[in-house]
């Protein structure tokens, strides 16, 4: 059997595996080299990784030889994880073709969201505030993207209206409700009863979001059968700082759930 050596890291007990030993490294979430973490993680699972609130070349980049199938690019001022229109450019070009990439706005403007279709050209345009499905409807006819809506949950009667949604969203994320008082409606380390989603059927596919790090993932995926998660805090070493080392965990072990 392969040597294991574990390692702290971020906070995080990472374990480096030799290639050879991946398949007995179970227990443990491999730490991947630069190079074999795409091509591992697409024979490990079908499961879609979204990792948001990204703001360097050098994470863009650590995400996407990861494999991550999602890159999220914020919108939202008041967030520690915020793009400029220059910055979103340069960091979609480094994405596309490679990974789907995600706008994400909080109660955005028609005008603002038009600005960010022509500069961007994102391939989904996400909804965290609290834009109603009218909204929703609207842009996929003004931009010509698909559209997630995010939604807070805490308990099952948060879910009722994410039918109403469904109509009309290509994608649902279920991130928890924010603390009392926060700033931010997402990407607060916050999470919630996962079986709350065990069985959802809403006809369109929905990600699992809020607290999610490395070492919780695919407990996360098993407990509650999603089939995609997002993830933001859960990869920094500080408030909006990710950490190429964490996406690549958190990547590899959300595929291998």
């Amino acid at each position: 059997m392969p040597e294991k050596k574990a390692e702290k890291y971020g906070g995080y007990v990472l374990a480096r595996v030799p290639p050879s030993g991946l398949e007995q490294a179970a227990p443990t979430i491999p730490l991947l080299t630069n190079q074999a973490p795409a091509a591992i993680s697409r024979v490990m699972s079908d499961i879609k990784v979204k990792i948001c609130g990204l703001s360097t070349e050098d994470t863009m980049e650590a995400a996407l030889e990861s494999g991550a199938d999602m890159v999220g690019l914020m919108f939202f001022p008041k967030s520690p994880r915020h793009v400029t229109l220059s910055q979103a450019s340069r960091l979609a070009d480094m994405a596309r073709g490679k990974a789907e990439i995600v706008a994400v706005t909080v109660n955005m403007d028609p005008d603002g969201l038009s600005r960010i279709r022509e500069l961007v050209n994102p391939d989904i345009i996400q909804f965290h505030g609290s834009e109603a499905p009218e909204a929703l409807a609207a842009a996929k006819v003004m931009q010509g993207t698909r559209v997630m809506k995010a939604m807070a949950i805490s308990d099952k009667s948060d879910l009722e209206q994410a039918h109403y949604y469904a109509v009309v969203a290509d994608w649902l994320l279920f991130d928890a409700k924010p603390p009392i008082g926060a700033d931010l409606p997402g990407g607060n380390g916050v999470s919630y009863d996962w079986t709350l989603l065990k069985d959802l059927d809403l006809k369109k596919p929905f990600m699992l979001s809020g607290g999610l790090n490395p070492t919780n993932v695919a407990e996360a995926v098993r407990t509650s059968g999603a089939r995609a998660v997002d993830v933001s805090s859960g990869v920094e070493r500080d408030k909006g700082v990710k950490d190429n080392e964490l996406i690549r965990a958190f990547v590899a072990a959300a595929k291998s759930a």
